[in-house]
């Protein structure tokens, strides 16, 4: 079981600098959410501690939701807190393209 919520929702909240883009960096260089800082995929499954805290709520978004799905589960395992953000990068440039 894994926490979750839709991307949509991630304007409406304060985050407090735990928005978490784990694609691959030149994925995050050409775009990202506002606000999101960029630690991949493979790091946060090979060294979490080196980036996470346990006392704190991470917000978690890959390109469709899938990998931020499966990290954030294997992250709450390990005692961390980490929400999901479903359907991912893709769902929140929609959802601001849908706006302009």
């Amino acid at each position: 079981m894994y926490d979750s919520m839709d991307i949509e929702q991630i304007d409406s909240i304060s985050i407090d600098n735990n928005l978490i883009d784990i694609r691959d960096k030149y994925e995050y260089i050409l775009s990202h959410i506002n606000r999101a800082i960029n630690i991949p995929y493979t790091y946060l499954v090979m060294m979490p501690e080196n980036y996470l805290e346990k006392e704190k709520t991470y917000y978690l978004y890959c390109d469709s939701g899938t990998k931020s799905q499966k990290l954030s589960t294997y992250l709450n395992e390990q005692g961390y807190k980490t929400i999901n953000l479903i359907g991912g990068y893709h769902s929140y440039q929609n959802k601001k393209s849908n706006y302009h």
